[in-house]
């Protein structure tokens, strides 16, 4: 597996990167990962890791564009293939557009591309032309990737819309370990508002902070806490640090509202899926909750409406019963449809379809269990 990122981070691409091998490992594969030159916090040491080299200077682990990526992906690639000879890859999984191209860079098939967005999507909060820059991104790389991971319906007919063979696209959504959380009761005290995560501008928090303000002008003693591993405070609300996935598990803990404020489309907010699996209530936009129903185990709101998100967050605090309900069929729901052992078996699937086709492509005929040329 090849990602394109500093890795460990307690951020939603390396947590999917780690859960995907992880769960990849315990059906009995040999996986590695190939990453950046550094990190954020310990790793827990369960998966074999490659390093690129350390590019001078590049420390940053917020997403998007920086003056180091060309120079940290060209090294990536050089250890990429270092890996596919040393250890006689089947097949490289490329995470995100940055992980295809390093991956199509190094010329080995087959390549499974897992797309965790699109870019036309996320690129216009890094750059002024990034619809357009993203656009041709999204037509021109992943359908060069022998098979595609989309990780939701909406995501996959994108790709296909951008030309990739729509037989070619699987959806498997992100897997989550539910029993790693602890499971509490709620209480009937008035608990905290919680957003965890990074502070990207995608993550739209100025919507949240408008919705606090609207809950605070009824409820003013509301505390909102935001658990991150960015350094950068925000008046109004309690930072909590949370460099690796203990401190997270520590604040999913205790008896809290989460909030999801994004309303980027094309990902799969991993703190929503990590939320349900810790029973917690939630409240998220209707464009970026494709694991929630409304009512049933979450609250979802029109995108960037901050009144309704108030309304909902609101309801939650004066509502323990609703709390326990929503969360309990969370919990359900992240159980029975991200479980990690079934998401791997629906990878295995796609990694021997791209090996099929990849023995095609190079003139090989199955005949039985063995193949000829």
């Amino acid at each position: 597996m090849v990602a394109a990122c500093p890795y460990p981070v307690p951020q939603g691409s390396q947590v999917l990167l780690r859960a995907t091998a992880q769960a990849l490992k315990r059906r009995g594969h040999d996986v590695y990962l190939v990453v950046y030159g550094y990190g954020d916090g310990e790793d827990d040491g369960t998966l074999p890791i490659y390093r690129c080299s350390s590019i001078p200077g590049m420390y940053r682990t917020a997403a998007g564009p920086s003056w180091g990526k060309p120079f940290a992906d060209a090294a990536l690639a050089r250890t990429l293939r270092r890996v596919i000879s040393k250890h006689a890859i089947d097949v490289v999984h490329a995470h995100n557009y940055e992980g295809l191209m390093v991956a199509l860079a190094c010329r080995k098939r087959p390549i499974v591309y897992h797309a965790h967005n699109a870019m036309a999507d996320e690129l216009p909060h890094f750059l002024s032309a990034g619809r357009i820059l993203g656009r041709w991104l999204d037509k021109t790389f992943p359908r060069r990737a022998d098979r595609i991971i989309a990780l939701h319906d909406r995501l996959a007919a994108y790709l296909v819309e951008c030309g990739c063979i729509a037989e070619h696209v699987a959806v498997i959504p992100p897997p989550v370990e539910t029993e790693a959380f602890e499971f509490r009761e709620v209480t009937a005290e008035l608990p905290p508002v919680l957003y965890a995560g990074n502070l990207d501008a995608y993550q739209n928090l100025p919507l949240l902070l408008r919705a606090m303000a609207r809950v605070r002008s009824v409820l003013p003693q509301t505390r909102l806490l935001i658990a991150t591993a960015d350094k950068r405070s925000i008046p109004g609300a309690e930072m909590v640090p949370v460099h690796d996935f203990k401190s997270l598990r520590n604040v999913l803990r205790e008896d809290v509202v989460v909030v999801c404020p994004r309303v980027s489309w094309s990902g799969y907010p991993i703190k929503v899926l990590n939320a349900m699996a810790a029973a917690k209530p939630v409240v998220a936009c209707a464009g970026a909750s494709p694991c929630l129903i409304n009512e049933h185990n979450g609250l979802v709101v029109p995108d960037g409406d901050d009144e309704a998100m108030a309304d909902a967050i609101r309801r939650l605090l004066n509502d323990p019963d609703l709390r326990a309900r929503l969360g309990k069929n969370a919990r359900e729901t992240a159980r029975a449809h991200f479980n990690p052992d079934t998401i791997a078996k629906c990878i295995e699937d796609v990694y021997a379809a791209a090996i099929e086709i990849t023995q095609v492509r190079n003139g090989f005929v199955h005949t039985g269990r063995h193949a000829k040329r």
